[in-house]
């Protein structure tokens, strides 16, 4: 079963993770069957071990990450490939795939440009 983790850096104030869970409350309502959860590199909870075992514990052999990393930085580039290399060894059962940084994907650099270029009264 896939379940989904969106994961983001973390801060101290608690109003930076809405756009956060906004993204995980949208993937639940485009398919309410797959467990979502978010994850935090670091400054917030929970972290991404904490996140997978939720998951496992609900069922889930196959964890997305959706990285909400606007380019491909050390957090993107090192840090979360070293921590799902770790889960992975921890979890052998468990097939874990990252996908591309959300700011990589063309898709949503075409939506910011887009929205930047919208008339607005």
């Amino acid at each position: 079963m896939l379940g989904v983790i969106v994961f983001a850096h973390g801060s101290r104030d608690p109003l930076w993770r809405a756009p956060v869970e906004a993204v995980a409350a949208q993937i639940r309502r485009a398919d309410p069957s797959i467990p979502v959860a978010c994850a935090y590199l670091e400054l917030s909870e929970p972290d991404l071990p904490t996140a997978v075992v939720r998951l496992i514990a609900e069922g889930v052999t196959h964890v997305r990450v959706l990285p909400l990393f606007f380019g491909m930085g050390k957090h993107a580039r090192e840090d979360l490939p070293a921590l799902m290399a770790q889960l992975s060894d921890s979890h052998p059962g468990v097939h874990f795939e990252r996908l591309v940084a959300a700011g990589e994907d063309p898709r949503l650099t075409t939506l910011l440009a887009q929205i930047a270029l919208e008339s607005r009264p």
